[in-house]
């Protein structure tokens, strides 16, 4: 019978590489239920705005995602604070609806597997973050994870990338990140660190190169098919 792999993460952080993770359309098909949860909120709030654009704003910050879609602060003073009440009521309604990513789990094991430090880094608010993670069901996978509550700006800022490389106890150059938004790319260049790509959020392939990705996939299942081949693969030697 073969041994186990040990999932130990080396302590000496001079040994450890780190491979941080986007959440919402990454690991967990999520961002179609944001699109309409914004959407809902914002005609109840009594400014309705068209879906695709909603979508091409997931992924943000929620003040930016705010300022993008609102016309100036005059809107988003008068429509902004209600929208974001309505969007986090009717996401939270829908969270049943919510699925893992296919080879999502086998990732992050994969990883943890070989030894590499696996960081959820999300801006999601503590109480989606909790959810995402029973739904995801691989907490020994994990190392560390970051929330909202970490930072006060969210992607495309660095902020919350810079939180998941202290978390990870990792410089930039010994980090890969994953993300399926453009945001998460370039939230990730802005800290110096790689980010691969996956289209399983809804931008395209050039869109994802296009904003600096290292390499983009189809979905962490193709990621996985071709571990040993990828950015990471290549970092982990």
């Amino acid at each position: 019978m073969s041994e186990p792999a040990d999932t130990t993460v080396p302590e000496n952080s001079d040994d450890r590489i780190a491979v941080l993770f986007d959440i919402d359309g990454t690991l967990v098909d999520s961002n179609y239920l944001h699109v309409d949860a914004w959407d809902r909120a914002f005609a109840d709030a009594g400014r309705p705005v068209d879906a695709w654009r909603i979508h091409r704003s997931i992924g943000k910050d929620g003040g930016e995602l705010l300022e993008s879609l609102l016309d100036g602060s005059d809107e988003v003073e008068q429509y902004g604070e209600r929208a974001k009440e309505l969007h986090s009521e009717y996401y939270l309604q829908n969270t049943s609806r919510l699925r893992v990513i296919g080879g999502a789990r086998e990732l992050l094991g994969e990883l943890a597997g070989r030894g590499i430090a696996v960081v959820l880094a999300t801006s999601a608010p503590e109480n989606e973050l909790e959810i995402l993670r029973d739904l995801l069901d691989v907490d020994d996978a994990i190392f560390a994870a970051t929330s909202s509550g970490d930072v006060e700006t969210a992607k495309p800022e660095p902020d919350i990338v810079e939180v998941a490389l202290d978390r990870a106890g990792v410089p930039a150059s010994r980090a890969v990140m994953v993300g399926d938004a453009v945001w998460d790319i370039e939230a990730a260049a802005r800290a110096g660190v790689e980010c691969i790509g996956v289209r399983s959020g809804g931008f395209g392939e050039q869109e994802l190169r296009d904003a600096g990705a290292v390499a983009v996939y189809g979905d962490v299942a193709e990621l996985l098919a071709n571990l040993d081949d990828s950015p990471i693969g290549k970092l982990a030697g």
